[in-house]
């Protein structure tokens, strides 16, 4: 998968994350996040999947490739907004 088409991922599963969490995040700290999400979703997917399915000539629409950049966006902004919760209660 080319690096266009990583952060066009990674911006998508970022905007499909923010919506099933409703956080209280900007956008452009949720693109950011979820880029980073899907940069993790990208490397478990790789640990569990072979790298074929998640990096390969049909990477960006494997759902594979969409599964994992989902969940990495999901872990990352939840991890982010329990940091954040807590620090900001604290």
């Amino acid at each position: 998968m080319g690096f266009f088409s990583f952060i066009i991922l990674g911006i998508i599963a970022a905007v499909i994350a923010k919506l099933i969490l409703r956080q209280k995040v900007g956008w452009f700290l949720t693109i950011v996040l979820g880029v980073i999400g899907a940069n993790l979703g990208g490397w478990l997917g790789s640990l569990i999947f072979s790298e074929n399915d998640i990096y390969g000539a049909n990477g960006f629409w494997s759902w594979q490739s969409w599964l994992t950049a989902i969940v990495g966006a999901l872990i990352v902004l939840f991890v982010f907004g329990l940091i954040f919760r807590r620090r900001r209660t604290a």
